[in-house]
């Protein structure tokens, strides 16, 4: 697999090539490891694809998951505890999570316990693969991306989605390059609050 094309927000390309160009090397090195065609096994079932063998998502994320823990990258995953109350989030949510969880019971209230993951995370870079349906690009980058920012856990996140050209060889709903660039291009130079790489791949 090979990035086709990239968009940096926020300088986050640059960023990286001056202070961590070893990430990239590794980032680059990972995606041309997987050997997209070997993960074209999925037999369509939908109409318009009926009797095609699609890209696989399931086996190009396991191939992405074997050869990033090979670079020594890692999940990272932050618990939070959610409640009805405002106020209280906004004077609790930067506590500790046990701290949070304790604020929440002191008010006599139900914590919700959740948490934020990213797959692949080192030297403050995260990495998401998304192959899967359109909308997790917009909490990828909105959420996971942006909190783990904010929190001072990365400086800089990197999306991967395929190029058109590849989404039109695997199930309907997949994310794609174009669509997302334009979605990330309109809503301004400075949204999200984060530096990042939209990076689009190919076969």
């Amino acid at each position: 697999m090979q990035i086709v094309q990239f968009y940096s927000h926020l300088n986050g390309f640059e960023f990286i090539k001056y202070h961590k160009p070893h990430i990239w090397d590794e980032f680059e090195a990972v995606l041309a490891g997987v050997d997209a065609e070997r993960c074209r096994t999925k037999a369509s079932a939908e109409a318009r694809k009926e009797g095609r063998t699609l890209y696989s998502p399931v086996d190009m994320n396991k191939e992405f998951c074997r050869l990033f823990a090979q670079h020594d990258w890692s999940e990272r995953r932050v618990t939070n505890w959610l409640a009805e109350d405002t106020d209280l989030l906004r004077t609790t949510m930067t506590l500790e999570p046990e701290a949070h969880k304790a604020a929440i019971e002191a008010k006599g209230l139900e914590p919700i316990m959740t948490y934020n993951q990213t797959d692949f995370v080192k030297d403050r870079v995260a990495v998401e693969i998304q192959f899967g349906k359109y909308a997790f690009v917009a909490h990828d980058l909105f959420v996971k991306h942006m909190s783990f920012f904010i929190a001072g856990d990365i400086d800089v996140g990197i999306e991967v989605v395929p190029m058109k050209s590849m989404e039109r060889e695997m199930s309907s709903g997949v994310p794609y390059y174009e669509r997302d660039l334009f979605n990330l291009m309109r809503q301004g130079r400075g949204i999200p609050a984060v530096p990042i790489i939209l990076v689009g791949v190919g076969p």
